[in-house]
């Protein structure tokens, strides 16, 4: 298993793709981050109520990642909680998995879960605890070293998403993102595949509907991922 007892009872998550989408040693992987930190743009942009970053390994994504994340360190004291929602590749489940640890670990250290956020929305039908959908998942792990690096102390409530209309996503979102200090991330790609321009004019408008609120404008948008 990819999560192990420990003392006290307390559940651990390994990091599974240490290593591989990223440094497993801890201090390369620090340095790796900083640099993408230091040269990243939008430090002074607003501050967001969602971030939505990518998933693929750092030497892919890691500069796009950073900037998304980039402005979090003006607010490192102020976001106590941290819900990831990113998508199954390969488990494949119905509805929105939550994991029975108490911490998720990467490289940089733990992080706590935040277990009473999770009971909060286990009585919805949409939501089934399923260790076995993070045991290999990449897409919300890749996210975790980012937040380390940026925000002080917070807890996690990680969600893999597995086939879940946007109703039901809305519906756990809308008992959780409420709450003050709470910090929304969404793991995507967005577009793949495409060569450099037919990516820019998809991921162009993809971010226009975002901006814009539209709810069902992903319908046709064409990747191995869960529309946003």
């Amino acid at each position: 298993m990819v999560f192990e007892k420990l003392h006290k009872m307390k559940i651990m998550q390994k990091a599974v793709v240490a290593g591989t989408f990223y440094p497993a040693d801890a201090e390369e992987l620090a340095a790796m981050l900083q640099k993408f930190f230091i040269e990243a743009q939008g430090q002074d942009q607003p501050l967001p109520q969602a971030i939505v970053a990518p998933h693929a390994g750092y030497v892919y994504s890691g500069p796009i990642a950073a900037s998304a994340y980039a402005c979090l360190n003006r607010v490192r004291n102020q976001i106590k909680r941290v819900i990831v929602v990113a998508p199954s590749h390969r488990y494949p489940f119905t509805g929105i998995a939550t994991s029975s640890a108490d911490v998720f670990a990467t490289p940089l250290g733990e992080i706590l879960i935040d277990r009473a956020a999770i009971r909060k929305i286990a009585a919805l039908p949409q939501i089934t605890q399923l260790d076995a959908a993070f045991a290999s998942e990449h897409s919300l792990e890749v996210q975790l070293p980012f937040l380390q690096m940026q925000l002080q102390d917070f807890q996690l409530i990680p969600l893999l998403v597995g086939m879940a209309t946007p109703k039901e996503v809305a519906e756990v979102l809308a008992m959780l993102w409420a709450e003050e200090g709470t910090l929304l991330v969404v793991s995507s790609d967005l577009s793949h595949y495409h060569n450099y321009q037919t990516a820019q004019k998809i991921d162009s408008l993809t971010a226009q509907k975002i901006f814009a609120h539209h709810p069902f404008c992903f319908a046709n948008h064409k990747s191995p991922c869960k529309p946003i």
